[in-house]
C-alpha cells in the first residue's frame, strides 16, 4: 500500500454490524440502547463536523486560528473532567484546567518542538492531532484521581494518604496500555500508519513517542490537580 485508501461509504456501513448486534443486546436485556444510539449519533456528527473543521483549520495555516482550536480543546478538557465528580464549582474547574494545562501544554511543546521539530511551530496537522491525544489522557486521569481522592477521603483516609492512592489509580490506565502495547494491542496511531503504508520500524518509533507522552502528561496533570485539591483540603 503506498496511502490511505479511500473507505466507500457502502463498505463503511459494514463496520456496524457488530455495532448493532450490541445494540440488539442493550434493547433486548433493557440495559438502555436509546442512551447508546444516541452516543452513536453524537459521535458519527461529532467526527464529520470536525472533518469538516479541521479540512478548514489545515487549510488556513493560521496561528490565531490554532491556538484558538487549542484553547478550546482545553478549556472542554477541564469542565469534562469534573463530570465524575460530586461537587463541582468554579475553583474546582480551574485547578483541573491549570492542572491538565501543566501537564499537557509542556508536554506538547516538548513533542512539537523538541521531538518532532514541527515547522512552522503552529503546524495544525501535527499540533492539534497531538494536543487530543495528550489533553484527552490528561483529562482522564484528572477526572480518576479527583473521583477516587474523594472517595478515599470520605472514607475517613488522611489527604496525603488519599492523594497516593489516588495518584496510582490515576495512572492504572497508562501503566496497563504501557505493558499491553506490542503483545495485546497495537494502538490506533500505530495501526493507521502501517494501514498507510509506513515501515513497521518507523511507525513504532512514533508510537513510542506517543505513549512516552501520554504516560507523562497524565502523571504530571493528576499529580498537580491532587496537589492543588490536597492544598484545599489543608486550610
Amino acid at each position: 500500500m503506498n496511502g490511505v485508501e479511500a473507505i466507500p461509504i457502502a463498505r463503511l456501513t459494514l463496520a456496524f454490524v457488530p455495532v448493532a448486534v450490541v445494540l440488539l443486546m442493550l434493547w433486548h436485556w433493557r440495559l438502555g440502547a436509546g442512551n447508546a444510539l444516541y452516543a452513536l449519533g453524537r459521535m458519527l456528527a461529532q467526527l464529520v463536523l470536525i472533518g469538516y473543521l479541521l479540512t478548514f483549520i489545515f487549510a488556513a495555516e493560521s496561528p490565531p486560528v490554532v491556538l484558538a482550536v487549542l484553547s478550546v480543546m482545553l478549556g472542554a478538557s477541564g469542565w469534562i473532567a469534573l463530570q465524575p465528580l460530586a461537587t463541582r464549582s468554579a475553583a474546582l474547574y480551574l485547578r483541573a484546567l491549570g492542572a491538565i494545562a501543566a501537564g499537557g501544554v509542556i508536554t506538547l511543546l516538548l513533542v512539537t518542538q523538541g521531538v518532532l521539530g514541527a515547522e512552522p511551530w503552529y503546524a495544525p496537522r501535527v499540533v492539534i492531532p497531538l494536543a487530543g491525544m495528550i489533553f484527552a489522557n490528561a483529562m482522564t486521569a484528572v477526572s480518576l484521581a479527583g473521583e477516587r481522592y474523594q472517595a478515599e477521603l470520605d472514607n475517613g483516609k488522611a489527604s496525603d494518604v488519599a492523594q497516593r492512592i489516588a495518584f496510582q489509580a490515576a495512572l492504572i490506565p497508562q501503566i496497563n496500555a504501557l505493558l499491553a502495547v506490542g503483545l495485546v494491542s497495537l494502538p490506533g496511531m500505530m495501526t493507521g500508519q502501517i494501514l498507510s503504508g509506513v515501515s513497521p520500524l518507523l511507525a513504532v518509533r512514533y508510537q513510542i513517542m506517543v505513549m512516552a507522552m501520554i504516560f507523562g502528561s497524565a502523571g504530571i496533570a493528576s499529580a498537580v490537580f491532587l496537589a492543588l485539591q490536597g492544598r484545599v483540603a489543608s486550610r
